[in-house]
């Protein structure tokens, strides 16, 4: 089940995160209104638990805005604010249920059950194909045009990333964050280096690479490049 957590207070997100990382949850973290909205709108997720007070935009909008662009993907909302108006202001913007700071851990996690019941499945699949590319998330498992391709853990969030996010270009932060974490002590050029990781696995022979380097500005995937001669 992957979760998308929006919370400015950093030292609550990074409990939130590491509670549900222990039970077993894939979460992706944003500190900020703008940044959390792009992530709602862009990727695939089971679950948002939006805090309500952002910076750069309210949880209250981007949740509106979800719905305006027809993202279902159920929300629970956090805030310290416990006024019947509250409420009623974030139900009527679509949220699926409230929740009230400070609250219990336990609590959090039965919410979150609750919500992947009521829905009765999760919005994500089992597996995604994208060009000659298929990613099964049960086995972990990716083939390219029904071959296995071997892949590291942090290979596969990569590879996923880019599927997800097909001719976009990704800049490196945005990269560092969605695949290692915000919060992630990362060293060096690992972005760089993962990058060449996946393109020596991914890539076909005399064909051009899958993932184009955007000078400057970061990276693109293209999953038709592979059905190009580069000779």
């Amino acid at each position: 089940m992957r979760i998308l957590l929006v919370e400015d207070e950093r030292r609550l997100a990074a409990a939130l995160r590491q509670l549900l990382k222990e039970n077993q949850y894939v979460v992706d973290a944003s500190h900020d209104g703008e940044e959390g909205y792009d992530f709602a709108l862009t990727d695939s997720y089971d679950l948002v638990i939006l805090d309500i007070m952002l910076p750069g935009m309210s949880g209250v909008d981007i949740l509106r805005g979800m719905r305006e662009h027809d993202v279902q993907t159920p929300v629970l909302l956090l805030t310290a604010k416990d006024t019947v108006e509250d409420r009623v202001n974030g139900l009527d913007a679509g949220a699926d249920d409230y929740l009230v700071k400070p609250f219990d851990n336990k609590e959090l996690l039965a919410r979150v059950r609750a919500l992947s019941r009521r829905t009765g499945q999760f919005s994500g699949t089992d597996a995604m194909e994208v060009g000659p590319f298929r990613l099964d998330f049960t086995t972990r498992t990716v083939t390219r045009r029904g071959e296995v391709l071997s892949l590291t853990a942090k290979e596969f969030q990569l590879l996923e990333l880019f599927l997800r996010n097909q001719s976009k270009v990704l800049s490196k932060e945005i990269i560092l964050d969605r695949v290692w974490g915000p919060d992630a002590d990362v060293i060096g050029n690992a972005v760089e280096n993962y990058v060449h990781f996946l393109r020596k696995k991914i890539d076909e022979p005399d064909k051009p690479s899958y993932i184009s380097t955007v000078r400057g500005v970061g990276y693109l995937f293209d999953p038709d490049a592979g059905s190009h001669d580069s000779r």
